[in-house]
């Protein structure tokens, strides 16, 4: 095993600096607001009546990052379509956001596709690719992120920038407050959180390290906290190389503790995401369910932030969970970036059309 207290140990495991990559996600996030907000040529929102966000992977992140940090602001339903299948109820009076980071995600371009065939009103998220050209050629709206980061890494720039987006367009009210908060959120654990800060001071390298070999099990009361429990599980697959689970409470309560029974437990490392604004009757469960967990043989470790707006605390919660997912792999001599199995199930499935 790795000494995340090594320097040079932690640079030589991380090859790609992932690790650079989280750290500099408060400036992601502060570039990709202005770049939304400097945004033109969107569609006119008058009469709108729903919102579809389509995408995959990180790229979808942004959709339910609006679902859930803005379902009490927005007078209109936001759906997350991960699907190259439209609900039916989209049409024309519908807005589809189309996030793909590289603009040639196969299902993202379906998606966008039949967008265009039944008349939605369509603004495209993206790095470049087909998704772009083809925004161009029909004059449609296109907000353009950097290139050069793998997807998840980019989940700052593919956020904020449709968050900006929408906010000229004028779906969202102004986020300039929120935004001040999230940089500050994430500039704040960026230096707590670095491998420059030891152990004994960074909770991402002591949590890698409580959680070890188990398989990781992440639980988030429904709303923000379940989105950051998603990019946690997601990360940990994506980064740490490892199986992860992710569950909402209090849905979790109602199935899943029926199954924390040993010697299954023993296999399994439990984080509560928390925050200060969650609903007085579902805290309660947490330490209820973690000991059921416990008992089960599971470790159970929590992570708290203290924010006010939803967005710092959804973004303060993603970003210890991309720390910690790094150092999960790093801990074991694992590049976190390379994700071979993907590349290997994508040329797979070339071959097959």
């Amino acid at each position: 095993m790795i000494d995340l207290d090594d320097p040079g140990a932690v640079r030589a495991a991380d090859p790609s600096d992932m690790l650079g990559a989280v750290a500099a996600l408060p400036r992601h996030v502060a570039a990709a607001y202005a770049n939304g907000r400097a945004a033109s040529g969107f569609p006119d929102l008058a009469g709108l009546t729903s919102v579809v966000c389509c995408g995959m992977g990180g790229s979808a992140v942004a959709g339910d990052v609006l679902k859930q940090a803005f379902r009490e602001r927005l007078g209109i339903p936001v759906d997350v379509n991960r699907s190259p299948v439209l609900p039916e109820f989209a049409g024309p009076s519908t807005l589809v956001v189309v996030s793909s980071y590289s603009g040639n995600t196969a299902e993202t371009l379906g998606a966008f596709h039949e967008a265009a065939a039944r008349g939605c009103r369509i603004l495209a998220i993206t790095g470049g690719g087909t998704l772009s050209e083809e925004c161009a050629a029909r004059g449609w709206a296109a907000v353009h992120v950097p290139g050069g980061f793998q997807p998840r890494a980019a989940v700052g720039h593919l956020t904020f920038a449709m968050l900006g987006a929408l906010e000229t367009a004028g779906l969202l009210p102004s986020l300039a407050e929120a935004l001040d908060e999230v940089v500050a959120e994430l500039e704040r654990a960026a230096a707590d959180l670095a491998p420059e800060t030891p152990a004994e001071r960074n909770p991402a390298k002591a949590l890698a390290t409580a959680i070890g070999d188990r398989i990781p099990v992440i639980w988030g009361i429904e709303g923000i906290a379940s989105v950051a429990a998603m990019r946690w599980k997601t990360q940990m697959n994506e980064n740490g190389k490892v199986p992860a689970f992710a569950s909402a409470m209090s849905e979790l309560d109602h199935n899943e503790v029926v199954g924390w029974t040993r010697p299954y437990g023993e296999r399994c490392a439990v984080i509560g995401l928390r925050h200060d604004a969650e609903p007085e009757e579902l805290s309660p469960r947490f330490p209820l369910s973690a000991e059921i967990a416990r008992d089960a043989g599971a470790t159970y470790d929590e992570v708290r932030v203290r924010t006010r707006s939803a967005l710092a605390t959804l973004f303060g919660l993603v970003v210890v969970g991309d720390f910690v997912s790094c150092y999960v792999a790093v801990r074991r001599g694992v590049d976190p970036t390379p994700v071979a199995v993907i590349d290997r199930l994508k040329a797979a499935l070339a071959r097959t059309t």
